[in-house]
């Protein structure tokens, strides 16, 4: 079994549940008492999100290129980011590591091509929507085109991520506002939802949906696996 590094606490929530995912896919896959072999290295998000919200990208590359390398010298044989939105410094990463970084949007794209979708809607922060490094890998690498909510409803999809969500705090009037913004997508013709931030899938299952939801989490958590078992 490979041994994964998680960068992680970004937040603390989802990062659990990434944890719980990937050693139930290793339980799952080997039987037994078998767990997953993982590093984790997870960030004070307080401060992760201070330089977000600044658009210090090179610093933040920085500081998640030097957990990357602490992980390697830990033993790790290969990286897991456990949020979408810092993967707009995963390519980085990976170069100044010398590791394999698992990329999320390969692990969404895999699931939409498996499902023969090509139109998608995105939710996740503002930064995942509008940003070239998430959308753009998407069209270019797999030719996944993809529908993203109004200015407003990007900014209610942002402020709950990161005022609720990431704090924990579950709310219906929440969901429901999830659900409007995902059936005005569905105008668009869309074929499918990507839950683009590793909090939305605690707010949002399968079956509060009538379209297929694509999430992110889960779909990045059995790419992990699968790469530990080789």
């Amino acid at each position: 079994m490979k041994t994964v590094g998680l960068i992680g606490g970004m937040s603390w929530e989802s990062t659990a549940e990434y944890y719980k995912k990937i050693n139930e896919g290793i339980r799952n896959g080997l039987g037994g008492l078998h767990s997953g072999k993982i590093l984790m290295y997870s960030f004070d998000f307080e401060e992760i999100e201070a330089l977000q919200h600044k658009q210090e990208w090179d610093k933040l590359t920085e500081i998640l290129t030097e957990a990357g390398k602490k992980l390697k010298a830990g033993g790790a044989d290969f990286l897991a980011i456990c949020t979408n939105t810092m993967h707009k410094m995963a390519d980085e990463v990976e170069k100044e590591t010398g590791l394999k970084v698992l990329h999320i949007a390969d692990a969404v794209a895999k699931k939409i091509i498996q499902k023969n979708k090509t139109i998608v809607g995105l939710l996740g922060t503002d930064f995942t929507m509008t940003q070239d490094f998430y959308t753009g890998r998407l069209k270019k690498k797999h030719n996944i085109d993809i529908v993203i909510p109004n200015e407003a409803d990007r900014k209610i999809v942002h402020r709950i991520i990161y005022d609720e969500l990431c704090c924990g705090i579950i709310k219906r009037e929440s969901k429901l506002e999830f659900i409007r913004i995902i059936n005005n997508l569905k105008e668009s013709e869309i074929e499918g939802v990507i839950l683009g931030c590793t909090e939305i899938p605690l707010l949002l299952e399968q079956k509060d949906l009538d379209i297929r939801i694509f999430d992110s989490m889960q779909l990045h958590a059995d790419e992990i696996v699968r790469e530990m078992l080789g």
